[in-house]
């Protein structure tokens, strides 16, 4: 049973321990320098980093600014009006002040395995649909059991932002908008690049899963074959060409500003794809992009069927990140897989309306910035890479039979892959949850240090006996282990300078910490990785963070592991150019897990052998 009270008072259980989560803390100052000092070791000179910790040593003076800076966040943790002191500035930052396009660079995707029972598009959307309307009940009504992470509550609050919500482009920051769950029980639905509504209730009963399908069915004849003006591009856009353009549509005529409140308000979308992907590695950018046009990238949930009748879903990241959404794709496709959905009565009612069309009322002004977004958004996806090693030798099974963390394990075979590709370690992101606070959201965990630097040196040094080699290794993956429970913990170093440069008041000379190019090199994430797996997906993953690095999303399953690798078509990292450079670091990658497999294999007893 969790620590944390229950508060009596919950509207529902799945808010039940809410009020009682402990507020995301404040690090001592001393403790965050000296895990910086000690994460920049690694990534500096020895004449770089005795001035990182000159700086610092000026920084933590007593008196000085960085006691300052720490005593007024201190001050605004504290404060009974903030529930969180980074949420604002973090929300703003990171997401809705950003004024790149979502798709590529925020958003990103799960890619489901396939469903031997429902080939067809219409019957596999139907499903989906039914299937997320009941996880859309248990959040609304609040029914849902909180996600419990080694015993302790998560914070449930960013649920809020899942059903009904949009992101709404505005300057200078984007707007989160959440509209009433209860009211709004219809879904939009995208064919051809044509929108339409469909209410999922009917004289106060629910559409089955067969009357969802015979909706679809219609909209797939309504649509035709022939594709509609993709107003929907127009969200793939800039940020701020986003905003001006939906000033222009909603300027044109007063039909646009309703149509778009129909979108906006909807319960989620379902894009009914043209395209008809084979491949993992096409599947994963369908999911991923698409063709920009049959989507509404604004929204928080699209669920994507193919033609071929295979399936994805593609989340907007701003409000909610992907641990949420997550258990929302495992419910609907294990749901659906086990039989545990309840599809409803199998006659379609004879009354049921048609699907409604929303026909934007378009003007040559919009007409071209449409062409534009288009023209823009070809380029954009003409310049990435994806590709996806599925590597089906061993997954989380073995991994434990090697005595070692998963996690750790894997992240030890990214650091190994890209020492073996660049001869070099550099900065890495890994995502650590803080959602035990609350409405906390993630903390960095720094995957380099000076023990992981030592493990792919030695991994590729032949003069040295397994042995060693092992031995390096477990003291890496400690390492790895113990920053990622500090960062769980709220006592990473990311979000804590953050912080603190945050609390810097207009016109204050910046201190030298925070010009330190090691401080900007540090964070600047070559390798941006995360893990969610589920045995249901065949892909997961987002784009690269820098583009002269990786994005590289992982999946550890029962017995296999999948990394999906994301990069610009031609990467060039410190000057040197590497041509198809992901397919490049996926090589290194099975590579990597090969030869650690091999190694920690001369460590297990023989019965135990794969």
């Amino acid at each position: 049973t969790p620590k944390t009270p229950v508060d009596v008072n919950a509207a529902g259980p799945m808010l039940r321990y809410q009020t009682n989560l402990p507020k995301l803390p404040v690090p001592a100052l001393s403790e965050t320098l000296q895990k910086y000092l000690k994460s920049v070791h690694p990534l500096l000179s020895p004449e770089e980093y005795k001035r990182t910790e000159q700086i610092v040593k000026d920084f933590e003076a007593p008196g000085g600014l960085g006691q300052q800076l720490q005593q007024r966040l201190v001050a605004r943790a504290q404060d009974p009006s903030v529930v969180n002191w980074m949420e604002e500035w973090w929300n703003d930052q990171a997401y809705m002040g950003y004024r790149d396009p979502v798709v590529v660079y925020v958003s990103y995707f799960f890619a489901y395995k396939d469903d031997k029972f429902r080939k067809i598009p219409a019957e596999r959307a139907a499903a989906i649909t039914t299937a997320a309307l009941e996880f859309k009940k248990a959040v609304v009504e609040k029914t849902l059991e909180p996600e419990f992470a080694k015993g302790e509550p998560m914070c449930m609050d960013s649920y809020k932002y899942m059903f009904n919500n949009c992101r709404i482009a505005n300057k200078p920051s984007d707007l989160a908008m959440i509209y009433d769950p209860f009211k709004n029980t219809h879904i939009v639905v995208i064919r051809k690049n044509k929108f339409y509504i469909v209410d999922t209730v009917h004289n106060g009963v629910q559409l089955s899963t067969k009357e969802l399908q015979h909706q679809f069915e219609r909209i797939i004849d309504q649509a035709g074959d022939i594709k509609g003006i993709p107003v929907g591009v127009l969200t793939s856009d800039n940020r701020d060409k986003w905003t001006d353009n939906r000033e222009l549509l909603l300027a044109a005529n007063p039909i646009n500003k309703q149509i778009l409140e129909k979108i906006e308000t909807s319960s989620f979308v379902v894009c009914l794809d043209d395209l008809a992907p084979t491949t993992r590695d096409e599947l994963c950018r369908a999911s991923w992009h698409g063709d920009g046009r049959n989507r509404y990238f604004d929204k928080p949930l699209q669920f994507i069927v193919y033609e071929n009748g295979r399936a994805g879903f593609m989340g907007e990241h701003s409000c909610m990140d992907g641990t949420a959404t997550c258990r929302l794709n495992e419910y609907v496709c294990d749901g659906l897989a086990r039989n545990l959905i309840k599809h409803g009565h199998n006659s379609i009612r004879s009354d049921l309306p048609q699907p409604e069309p929303l026909v934007f009322v378009l003007n040559g002004q919009i007409e071209k910035a449409i062409q534009v977004a288009e023209k823009d958004f070809e380029q954009l996806i003409g310049n990435h890479e994806m590709t996806i090693l599925a590597y089906q030798s061993f997954g989380k099974n073995t991994i434990k039979k090697f005595k070692c963390s998963p996690d750790g394990f894997v992240q030890m075979a990214i650091q190994l892959a890209y020492y073996k590709m660049f001869g070099t370690s550099r900065p890495t992101y890994e995502s650590g949850q803080t959602r035990k606070f609350q409405r906390g959201r993630t903390e960095t965990c720094r995957s380099v240090s000076d023990e992981s630097v030592a493990f792919v040196k030695a991994m590729e040094n032949p003069h040295l006996s397994d042995s060693e080699k092992i031995a390096t290794f477990r003291a890496a993956l400690k390492s790895q282990g113990q920053y990622m429970a500090a960062a769980v913990n709220g006592h990473g170093v990311d979000r804590h300078m953050f912080g603190l440069k945050n609390s810097l008041k207009a016109g204050e000379e910046k201190p030298a910490l925070f010009t330190d190019p090691a401080f900007a090199y540090s964070s600047h994430w070559f390798l941006s990785t995360s893990q969610l797996s589920s045995e249901h997906f065949d892909g997961y993953g987002w784009g690269q963070v820098v583009n002269d690095g990786f994005g590289c999303a992982y999946m550890i399953k029962g017995n296999a592991l999948q990394f999906n690798v994301a990069s610009v078509k031609d990467l060039e990292v410190a000057g040197k150019k590497y041509v198809g450079g992901t397919y490049q670091f996926k090589q290194c990658l099975e590579d990597a897990c090969n030869e650690m497999r091999d190694l920690l294999m001369t460590e297990v007893p023989a019965q135990a052998k794969l």
